[in-house]
């Protein structure tokens, strides 16, 4: 008999990004059909929609899609830059309202919502300032809670904030400085346990600490040592990826097992989706890791 526990407070699933899929269209990518096929042969219920374009937008051919692989989608996904204040909320709900609109139509409850990069995620090329001014922060934090209230109002969809290395959401200081300033009725977090290791937090004490506002697990694991180099060359998150900073579980930081058990004592349902970042990959590497990752998973309770 197994001795792992009963996890039945998450919900278990796998992302676009696990198949080292980064933007809507790219030749070195998952084509989406044999996404959607090795997701569900590795035996993950739920996945999210990636960016937007990457699967069918057509809410009728992606339910088509969904069903006959008895998949079902938990949460969209959508960057912002909403620290540059109210200028560009035009253009940010725009975007927005159309991942909502399909996330929605497919039956999901979560829009993922993760800050601008200060630097290009591929090349590494410097285009902001690493930290914001208090202005900055002031308007990241009140774009906010506005975008969180007008998706749930328009469209009823909690939005979940995804700190991730390179954006100004990243570190625990961060983390902590910008839940404190936010309201939980507007706002929550989706912890990523990848980018938080990699920026130097956490996971299990950040739940212990903020449990009422994590709202939604990204589930992935860092090479410390690749970290280390990474950290000391000071590697941009791009092709600190491909140096394969982000690896398989159980081979990294930090330990899933305490994180799943943190979460499984608040009490709440939660979704907690692997992620695995690859881009770019061989074709026939993810499905293995994919089979791999669920049997741990399975292994933890989960």
């Amino acid at each position: 008999m197994s001795d792992a526990p009963v996890l039945d407070r998450i919900r278990v699933g796998s992302a676009p990004d696990s198949w080292g899929v980064w933007f809507p269209d790219d030749p070195r990518q998952t084509p989406w059909h044999r996404f959607l096929d090795e997701v569900a042969e590795a035996g993950y219920p739920w996945i999210e929609l990636g960016p937007y374009g990457y699967l069918p937008t057509d809410p009728a051919v992606l339910r088509d899609e969904l069903s006959r692989r008895e998949l079902r989608v938990s949460a969209g996904t959508v960057f912002t830059a909403l620290h540059r204040g109210p200028a560009v909320w035009d253009e940010t709900w725009a975007h927005v309202a159309k991942v909502a609109t399909l996330t929605r139509a497919v039956g999901a409850g979560h829009l993922v919502v993760i800050p601008e990069f200060w630097r290009d995620p591929v090349t590494g090329e410097r285009t902001e300032e690493p930290e914001l001014t208090a202005a900055g922060f002031a308007d990241l934090a009140t774009g906010m809670e506005r975008l969180g209230r007008a998706v749930r109002d328009e469209f009823g969809l909690d939005i979940v904030v995804h700190p991730h290395a390179d954006t100004h959401l990243a570190t625990e200081e961060h983390v902590t400085r910008f839940l404190d300033a936010t309201d939980s009725s507007a706002v929550n977090l989706c912890l990523d346990t990848g980018h938080y290791a990699y920026c130097g937090g956490d996971s299990v004490k950040l739940i212990e600490t903020y449990g009422e506002r994590i709202g939604y697990l990204h589930l992935k694991q860092v090479d410390p040592a690749i970290l280390a180099d990474v950290i000391a060359d000071e590697v941009p998150f791009g092709p600190a990826v491909k140096r394969g900073v982000m690896c398989e579980p159980p081979t990294g930081v930090p330990a899933l097992p305490p994180v799943l058990a943190a979460a499984q004592r608040l009490g709440t349902e939660l979704f907690a989706i692997v992620e695995q970042d690859m881009y770019p990959c061989p074709p026939d590497q993810p499905l293995p890791i994919a089979h791999r990752t669920r049997r741990f998973l399975a292994s933890c309770g989960a």
